[in-house]
């Protein structure tokens, strides 16, 4: 599966973004989707994950109850929408499928390429 991910830009703390991940290739509903960002000299980490049909997600605590996965698998998208955001939220964010839920950025199969968020403090 081929995965574009878009939606990045400037933004100022406090406000919002929102994220979008377009999926083409293998049936999208059959993978997990998740969502990841590295920052500047740092390793990627997880940020959220949802299920294949959308019915449960999990996210990193930094960023709990400010953003929010979901996914539409008529469009085969997977969206973020990121409130409050901190400039601790700078970062290129990727996004990813996979055939099983975890919290890392490993066994994942398949990667988008990136879109960069930055926050101005």
């Amino acid at each position: 599966v081929q995965l574009q991910a878009c939606g990045g830009g400037l933004v100022k703390a406090g406000g919002l973004a929102r994220l979008s991940c377009l999926a083409s290739g293998h049936t999208f509903s059959d993978y997990n989707m998740g969502w990841f960002r590295q920052a500047p000299g740092k390793e990627r980490e997880f940020v959220a994950v949802i299920n294949r049909s959308g019915g449960a997600s999990y996210y990193a605590h930094s960023v709990k109850d400010r953003f929010t996965i979901s996914r539409d698998n008529a469009k085969k998208k997977v969206d973020l929408q990121m409130n409050k955001l901190h400039s601790e939220d700078t970062a290129v964010y990727y996004c990813a499928a996979g055939a099983e839920i975890v919290p890392t950025p490993v066994n994942w199969d398949y990667w988008g390429q990136g879109t960069l968020v930055t926050v101005s403090s």
